[in-house]
């Protein structure tokens, strides 16, 4: 199981950089306009490739620091959906966004989940 989650991180890290870089900015050659317009910053891809690695290599800090950043990712998205749904506006933009987060926020739940039922094995793994 620890090998599907470190592969759903890779997974949602590639995705990440296709809807937030590569899609904006070939995008934005097409229309003309400089390349940085559509772009939505976000360097959390680094920490799923991080995170992703660190399952595949246990250490003993491993599951303290995925079940943080579990924990973190998913205040993080439930508080930018919350933001979001006072006001949507479904442009091609936040609708890609939205479809990314839904998937980040199942991961991490799911991955927090197994971390949570699986506590003493995981520890013991260490």
């Amino acid at each position: 199981m620890i090998a599907f989650f470190a592969h759903f991180l890779f997974i949602l890290a590639a995705w990440t950089l296709l809807i937030k870089y590569l899609f904006p900015v070939a995008y934005a050659l097409n229309e003309g306009v400089p390349i940085g317009t559509y772009i939505l910053w976000d360097f959390w891809w680094v920490v799923h490739i991080w995170l992703g690695w660190s399952l595949l290599h246990w250490r003993r800090h491993t599951y303290y620091f995925a079940a943080i950043v579990c924990v973190v990712e998913i205040v993080i998205v439930i508080t930018k959906f919350v933001v979001f749904m006072s006001a949507p506006q479904w442009t091609i933009w936040r609708t890609n966004w939205f479809i990314n987060k839904v998937f980040v926020l199942a991961c991490f739940a799911m991955l927090l989940t197994y971390l949570v039922a699986k506590r003493v094995q995981l520890l013991k793994a260490q």
